[in-house]
């Protein structure tokens, strides 16, 4: 059985450490990024279950390929993340995390 893949585009190292750490425990194949030009090749190259996206990057803002992800990644599960301003949605299509509560979120979302 192929393992799950789950890409991370965040700038914050030890926030991209944890977060390799928590899914290769559960046996997901892991990619960091640490900007958009990085993750979006990493995204093409594995085409991941899973994807972390941060929104304040070094190169840009990661929200701003939210579209572009949806529409050529339609069965990646996007889950948006920031630390700073999170808006609240009910959009079926991704979810939007505060990096604080993510950590606690994460063992009831991928178990």
């Amino acid at each position: 059985m192929k393992n799950r893949k789950v890409l991370i585009i965040d700038d914050e190292v030890d926030f991209g450490m944890l977060m390799k750490r928590f899914f290769s425990q559960k046996n997901y194949d892991v990619y960091v990024a640490y900007n958009i030009a990085d993750g979006m090749k990493l995204l093409d190259e594995h085409r991941p279950d899973v994807i972390f996206l941060d929104n304040n990057l070094p190169d840009g803002y990661g929200w701003d390929k939210t579209d572009f992800i949806l529409t050529n990644y339609p069965q990646t599960q996007l889950n948006l993340i920031s630390a700073l301003n999170v808006p609240k949605t009910s959009a079926s299509a991704f979810r939007i995390l505060e990096k604080q509560m993510l950590l606690k979120e994460l063992p009831k979302m991928f178990v």
